[in-house]
């Protein structure tokens, strides 16, 4: 079931934001028992002994060695998810994936028998060692709680090369160590490098930085261990959001990136070449780059006014047309590489109700110059009176650009249409958003749940959000299952459906959000207190509710954390911007990662077994063509780059591996055998600039000897062409002194030794 048609009576009912109505208590499972724990709250609790709380030292490795070129990954690292990972951290760890490509160049593909790789498992805690060991497997654990995505996202920095941040060797100029807080013991764990040991990129000291320490870092009671100097950064210390801008300029500085896999544009029009967009021809007006319009917006969205001089918009002025006249915008030329895009934008509407605008896309092929433009999405209704956000999906393969269409509606206009902060990305949108407005309002009077409208997932399960605002320091949030149109025709229980809940920062650039991220995942096999299915028919273990307009329902219970970020973080950056905050849904099926892939035999060793522990078995597949170890890889590389996460196309089944048939048959310099359609066969592993090849993995390719060739040919060809062209010159002179005779014998050449 792909899609769905919603009922006329929830449709109306999800275009109504849904106010927390008074239960007897709010029905839900926190994840977290109510404690905002950090990486090393839980690597303590478990009594693990790591080195700065989450890093594995080998023994041998010292700090001096990561600054070597030898410790970097390719900027495409290989590798596996293992099968005693949980099913929610497999699709949050697909997602912080996305989230390097979106802002860095480093990419991740399923391991196909490459020298090293990243071994991700369940073990215990969250841990990875730094940088890259070239110990073939490196292993980084995501254990019980740590499938948080700026986690995941603080792990495999680790394993990518860097330390945190309050071990720089300037550390103390920006905080202070309050020694006598630490628990005996651990004082090491705040030792800081000179640096000759950490580089720091020539980046300033971050607080911001998802590699810093909080505040209450290995405390030995209630104080904090760490004061900042500038006490405004007390409790920004220790973000567990996204990464800083620190953070990307640092990781971007070490692996040479000069781009980003999955952006492709951001206008925030503060520029006079409003971003290289350019007025479209044949339509009836144009769109103006203006700071303000007298009956709305007063001002841009990126600033919302509070930079005088600065913040700008594109203004499309309908009341100074007449009905059906249009004026076009469109962007530069665009290069897509995925297949799929996200358009995101704000727009405002102060013209007639009836004003649209038309999103088109002008997708150029061979055989057609000036393109083909193609309807994506009609916006109608737009409310008045205010930025709101707005998302469209896109398919372009080719070469393209985006057109925004405004369209004179029916009715008076004392204004029109603008647009603002356009960002453009080869990511998946979310499937809704839940705009919540005049929130500070809310935050000082909301004492029950915030319950969003009614939602479908693309499966056509029905869902609800909950927002908790009365606890005094945290807020929280809560994915619930509710009684919907479809319920007769879906499996229950709920199986392996997870909800990402994303609290928005709005910064105008989407490179430099640090929204705010968790997401929760339907066990089918997770059973309640009483015994029952957590996840089972809403109208089976749910409870009675009703919505605004009076319509019953029934919502089961919900699951989530009550320490989704703090008041303190909520107010800080861009979450509430014109006092709206944005809450953006996405529920995927993620039961394709519920398998264990065929898994290739090492030559050197006994080969590795493992089982799924996520639930029932499934048939097993290779979503990569090639077989990988101990995982189902959601991350398939498709034919365009940079790698998808989305394991929708290149599907195809392996053979079983044979132990048998790859006893002798050996690959040479560590190659892997694997048995692919009843052949062994080697998988040879590969660098930056070597490679092995041949049946065996016998012979070594490499860039260098692929220059050492091309000059040599090179060469070769030169000296060839000087001898001919002297033997040319020599036997034509030659020609010409015996045509000549006697009777030129005494003319003096004077240039005779030019050659």
């Amino acid at each position: 079931m792909d899609s769905w048609v919603l009922p006329r009576l929830l449709l109306a009912a999800s275009c109504l934001m849904v106010s927390g109505l008074p239960t007897p208590e709010h029905f839900v499972k926190d994840v977290d028992g109510g404690i905002d724990q950090d990486i090393f709250d839980i690597n303590e609790a478990l009594g693990l002994d790591l080195f700065e709380g989450d890093i594995r030292l080998d023994g041998v490795q010292d700090r001096n060695s990561i600054i070597g070129e030898n410790y970097r990954w390719p900027h495409t690292i290989p590798y596996v998810l293992e099968d005693s990972l949980e099913m929610n951290a497999k699709g949050v760890i697909l997602n912080a994936f996305e989230r390097y490509r979106l802002k860095t160049c480093i990419d991740f593909k399923p391991w196909t028998g490459e020298a090293n790789f990243i071994s991700v498992f369940k073990g215990s805690g969250c841990w990875s060692s730094i940088g890259n060991k070239r110990v073939g497997n490196q292993s980084l654990s995501i254990g019980e709680n740590c499938d948080r995505i700026a986690t995941i996202q603080h792990e495999f920095l680790h394993a990518l090369g860097f330390w945190h941040e309050q071990s720089r060797s300037d550390r103390d100029d920006y905080v202070n160590i309050i020694w006598d807080r630490i628990q005996s013991g651990k004082e090491n764990n705040f030792n800081i490098y000179d640096d000759q040991v950490s580089d720091t990129l020539n980046v300033p000291y971050d607080y911001t930085s998802v590699m810093h320490y909080s505040k209450t870092a290995f405390r030995n009671g209630t104080e904090p261990t760490i004061v900042t100097r500038i006490p405004d950064f007390m409790d920004v210390i220790g973000q567990r959001m996204d990464f800083s801008d620190s953070d990307l300029l640092k990781l971007n500085r070490l692996y040479n990136c000069s781009s980003s896999l999955s952006f492709m544009d951001s206008c925030n029009f503060e520029l006079e070449n409003v971003c290289g967009m350019i007025q479209g021809s044949g339509d009836s007006a144009d769109w103006q780059r203006l700071s303000q319009v007298p009956s709305g917006p007063e001002s841009d969205h990126s600033n919302m006014g509070q930079c005088a001089g600065a913040g700008f918009f594109m203004h499309f002025n309908s009341s100074a047309v007449s009905t059906g006249a249009m004026a076009v915008l469109e962007s530069r030329t665009l290069y897509p590489k995925r297949g799929f895009q996200c358009l995101q934008f704000y727009l405002y509407n102060s013209g007639s109700g009836s004003d649209q605008l038309n999103i088109y896309i002008r997708e150029y092929s061979a055989g057609s110059e000036n393109g083909t433009v193609t309807l994506v999405e009609e916006i109608k209704d737009i409310p008045t009176g205010s930025w709101q956000l707005y998302h469209v999906p896109l398919k372009v393969a080719n070469k393209f650009r985006v057109l925004f269409g405004g369209v004179r509606g029916a009715g008076a206009s004392l204004g029109g249409l603008s647009i603002d902060d356009i960002n453009l990305s080869e990511t998946r949108c979310p499937h809704h958003i839940w705009r919540i407005r005049n929130f500070t309002q809310l935050m000082g009077s909301l004492d029950g749940a915030l319950y969003s409208p009614p939602f479908y997932s693309p499966k056509g399960y029905a869902f609800q959000i909950s927002l908790t605002l009365s606890n005094p320091t945290n807020a929280g949030i809560y994915f619930h299952l509710i009684s919907g149109a479809n319920d007769d025709q879906l499996e229950w229980p709920c199986p392996w459906q997870q909800a990402t809940m994303t609290l928005l920062d709005q910064n105008p650039d989407i490179r430099q959000r640090m929204s705010n991220q968790r997401s929760v995942t339907t066990d089918p096999l997770l059973t309640d207190d009483d015994g029952s299915y957590f996840w089972d028919r809403p109208s089976k273990v749910g409870q009675e509710a009703l919505f605004p307009n009076g319509t019953q329902f029934r919502r089961g219970k919900g699951r989530g954390t009550s320490a989704f970020i703090t008041h303190e973080r909520l107010k800080s950056r861009d979450f509430i911007k014109g006092d709206d905050v944005y809450i953006l849904l996405t529920v995927e099926d993620i039961s394709h990662l519920n398998t264990t892939a065929p898994q290739p035999v090492p030559t050197n060793g006994t080969p590795t077994t493992s089982t799924s522990t996520a639930g029932t078995p499934t048939t097993s597949t290779s979503t990569a063509g090639t077989p990988t170890t101990r995982t189902s890889t959601a991350g398939t590389p498709t034919a365009s780059t940079p790698t998808t996460s989305t394991p929708t196309t290149r599907t195809s089944t392996a053979s079983t591996p044979t132990p048998g048939l790859c006893v002798n048959f050996a690959c040479e310099n560590d190659g892997v055998c694997t048995v692919w359609n009843g052949k062994a066969e080697c998988r040879c592993p590969s660098g930056d600039d070597w490679w092995y090849m041949g049946a065996r993995c016998e012979k070594r390719g490499s860039t260098r000897d692929t220059i050492v060739i091309t000059a040599s040919s090179t060469a070769a060809v030169f000296a060839v062409m000087l001898v001919v062209t002297l033997l040319s010159v020599y036997c034509t002179r030659r020609r010409y002194r015996q045509k000549t005779g006697p009777s030129t014998a005494e003319v003096p050449v004077e240039n005779e030794h030019v050659f």
